[in-house]
């Protein structure tokens, strides 16, 4: 196990915090470590395309934080050169290896649900006005949609995908970056996603599918381990989940990896599709606060 950062005190401090026995003060020194499988790229959304490039060049594995690059040009990129060089490449969207987003995946299929109606979900992370923060820098792909819509947008795209439209309002930043965004997607079937994300406000953060039969709610935060309720058209509680909580919750896709690593597997779909069609949705357009089209589909 190593950590490399572009500041070797940085790395230092960090291996010393959780036990690391080798730190690096450049991504090359990592990449160069023999002993180093796969690479966890954890860094701001601007270097994410060229620094997975970086790692899939020298032959490691890789699982990329979300959101996956800035664009779905970059995120086709990067899909293609790992399986060009054979390497396991996967989104870090922690969200989507939870377990209670695998009981949202059975009742989907369940039916219990009924014939759907809408989605919901937003998330928000308000904070002081920074401009060298990565929320606020443009330089580092700051904004509100990479960093926060890509939750809500991700979970609206696992119960409607494609996207057969979106449409989008929004107010920048002080900064010029995205502030805030107010997304209406919807589906083949002409179901309605209502999706917001805000740097600005604290909002409830859950997220809901409707029904005509019942109703799935998820409480906040909908992103992280959060406990999920079967609701009746006349509010009657149906039935409740509650995970297990486990701190940080980032276990799940790390094992995910690694299984699939440990099969031979070198890609895991329908993850390489849904990045590349997530990314599309707001690519062209939402950041210019109006899109319309079909962004969605599996191109890769």
């Amino acid at each position: 196990m190593a950590v490399g950062s572009r500041d070797a005190e940085r790395a230092l401090t960090f291996a010393d915090r959780y036990g690391i026995p080798a730190a690096y003060g450049s991504y090359e020194e990592l990449l160069a470590d023999d002993d180093v499988d796969i690479v966890y790229i954890a860094s701001p959304h601007s270097g994410h395309h060229d620094q997975a490039l970086q790692a899939i060049e020298a032959g490691r594995h890789v699982l990329l934080e979300k959101a996956f690059t800035r664009n779905a040009r970059e995120a086709a990129h990067v899909i293609e050169a790992a399986r060009e060089r054979g390497v396991f490449l996967m989104e870090a969207m922690w969200t989507r290896f939870l377990p209670h987003i695998d009981v949202v995946r059975q009742v989907l299929e369940s039916g219990l649900l009924g014939e759907g109606q809408t989605v919901m979900a937003d998330h928000v992370l308000p904070g002081k006005p920074n401009p060298t923060h990565r929320h606020f820098d443009p330089d580092q792909a700051g904004g509100a949609l990479l960093d926060l819509g890509v939750y809500p947008v991700a979970f609206a795209h696992r119960v409607l995908r494609p996207f057969a439209s979106v449409t989008a309002v929004g107010t920048k930043a002080f900064t010029g970056a995205d502030g805030q965004a107010s997304i209406i997607v919807t589906g083949e079937s002409g179901v309605h996603g209502v999706l917001n994300t805000s740097l600005f406000a604290r909002t409830p953060t859950k997220a809901s599918i409707s029904g005509t039969r019942a109703r799935l709610e998820i409480d906040g935060h909908f992103y992280a381990p959060a406990a999920v309720h079967l609701i009746s058209p006349d509010h009657e509680m149906l039935d409740t989940f509650t995970p297990e909580l486990i701190e940080g919750g980032l276990c799940y896709e790390a094992a995910e990896a690694a299984r699939c690593i440990a099969a031979g597997r070198r890609r895991r779909r329908p993850d390489r599709g849904t990045t590349v069609s997530v990314h599309s949705s707001w690519d062209g357009g939402v950041r210019d606060w109006t899109v319309q089209g079909s962004p969605g589909g599996d191109p890769v």
